[in-house]
């Protein structure tokens, strides 16, 4: 409150709400505010009784000042979810969702009236998010099963098909994201001549890595819409001019803009026969431990072996590094881009002296397991190829120690980058080494909702052209079976119902 003390007309405005007198006491209490409005409090109270009184726009009104003035009030918070939910205003109620879960405040009975409310208005992305938190909060509502495979069944059909060669599962997350709210298929390694089946059985076809599976789909035709999602390193071989790039979608780029920058050479129109958009790495910061280690010996080189990661570099440090201290060993995880490649590498580990120093092992299955023992993540790539294997290394607590590539200093921190073997060493045998930071730097760059934010409004903005479409194949109304009524009447639970009422 912004006065001290309360005044008359707002104690007796109390009283007589209190007493049932609802419009009495909304009296006093107006009368009130006119010598105090900023009194949250008061405002937060006109609210509630103007919420009894039926008059929902009035009480939202009172009830955003209130919020305004007081924004750590769980109370006010509450009072206007619950008026936005009885004002047919549910987006804006799930907006105050977040901030609701932060306080512990927010029930499912709220959550799921709310998605009741946005089903009834057609809004089924919404609702289905509403849903799946609910369900997150509260798993025991197996009620919420059979309604969210509706809903899902009433949204586009997407199918993921995966071109080019990843041995990361950056798209782990995305993929496991878009399951929970959509009819979702994997086609993973697919031969290009299985594609048209595919693509006729689905509304979006997501094809990730381009390469000429992209190229095939893209000269199919069909009213599925087609997203291409590439990151920097997969923009190799002269696929990419021979795609009808009128026929993809959006063309989503991984991690920046880099990858429009690599196909202008191919395709310099690129931006005229397609829509682009960016999403930033990320990392799950869920699926990997922080383990709090002291410096140690062990370095860890994450992805595929290709000229772009450059492993030779790699060798040449780690010579110099065996030099000073004999103790480091460098560990590479991923298969070989060719076999040429392989035979170099081999042979310059052997002419080296490496060969007890230097290890190649395959992709392992728990990435957290395999990096538990490791002490620095390490690149020495021409491109953005290697971020997202760094950027999982950090999250775990490894130190970064990054080749100086083009646009590396807009991704990292200056003290991480290296340019001469000299400085390679110096960054791992010198310097600062704190877990911690490394982590928390990922928490703040790079945390995996940002990502899937991105996402969802990408499949949504395409979920409203398909229901305009007059090919339409997914959408409609929601009904339910094996719910009472067929209009999720059935699945609200116990908890707090209303406004809450004025002190």
């Amino acid at each position: 409150m912004t006065v001290q003390t309360r005044s008359d007309y707002y104690e007796r405005g109390l009283q007589l709400a209190e007493a049932g007198k609802h419009q009495e006491g909304l009296n006093c209490i107006q009368e009130h505010l006119r010598a105090a409005p900023q009194d949250a409090e008061a405002l937060n109270d006109a609210g509630a009784i103007l919420h009894c009184l039926g008059r929902t726009d009035d009480a939202i009104a009172y009830l955003t000042r209130a919020r305004h003035l007081k924004d750590s009030s769980g109370e006010i918070l509450w009072n206007l979810a619950e008026a936005y939910v009885a004002g047919g205003r549910a987006a804006e109620a799930a907006e105050l969702f977040d901030d609701m879960e932060r306080m512990r405040i927010l029930n499912v009975d709220l959550l799921n009236r709310t998605a009741t409310l946005l089903l009834d208005q057609d809004k089924k992305g919404l609702a289905i998010e509403v849903l799946l938190r609910s369900y997150r909060l509260w798993p025991e509502q197996e009620v919420l099963r059979p309604i969210l495979e509706v809903v899902r069944s009433k949204r586009p059909r997407v199918a993921f098909f995966r071109g080019g060669v990843s041995e990361d599962g950056a798209l782990a997350d995305i993929c496991e994201f878009v399951r929970q709210r959509f009819q979702t298929t994997f086609c993973d390694g697919l031969r290009p001549d299985g594609i048209s089946g595919l693509m006729g059985q689905c509304d979006i076809a997501w094809f990730d890595g381009g390469d000429r599976m992209l190229v095939d789909a893209s000269h199919q035709g069909g009213s599925a819409r087609i997203i291409a999602s590439l990151r920097r390193s997969d923009v190799r071989g002269d696929w990419a001019r021979d795609v009808r790039w009128e026929n993809v979608s959006i063309l989503v780029q991984i991690g920046s803009s880099a990858v429009e920058e690599a196909l202008l050479q191919q395709v310099p129109d690129i931006r005229n026969r397609t829509r682009l958009a960016v999403i930033p790495n990320a990392v799950n910061l869920d699926r990997y431990a922080l383990r709090r280690r002291e410096r140690g010996k062990h370095l860890a080189c994450m992805g595929r072996l290709t000229m772009e990661s450059n492993p030779a570099l790699l060798l040449q440090c780690m010579q110099k590094l065996h030099y000073i201290d004999a103790a480091y060993k460098l560990f590479f995880t991923g298969s070989f881009e060719s076999p040429m490649l392989e035979q170099y590498v081999r042979h310059m580990v052997e002419t080296l002296g490496l060969s007890n120093v230097v290890f190649f092992e395959p992709y392992p299955s728990d990435l957290d397991g395999w990096l538990s023992d490791k002490h620095y993540v390490v690149a020495g790539g021409i491109g953005e190829g290697q971020v997202e294997g760094l950027l999982t290394g950090m999250a775990c607590g490894l130190k970064p120690v990054i080749h100086n590539f083009p646009g590396a200093e807009k991704l990292f921190p200056r003290r991480y980058l290296f340019n001469i073997a000299e400085q390679f060493c110096e960054q791992v045998l010198g310097g600062d080494y704190d877990p911690d930071v490394y982590r928390r730097f990922i928490e703040e760059h790079f945390a995996v909702a940002e990502q899937l934010n991105k996402v969802n409004g990408i499949l949504t903005q395409l979920e409203g052209e398909i229901e305009l479409s007059p090919c339409r194949g997914a959408g409609g109304p929601v009904a339910t079976p094996g719910v009472p009524g067929g209009d999720m009447d059935g699945f609200a639970v116990s908890g707090p119902q209303g406004a809450v009422p004025p002190r």
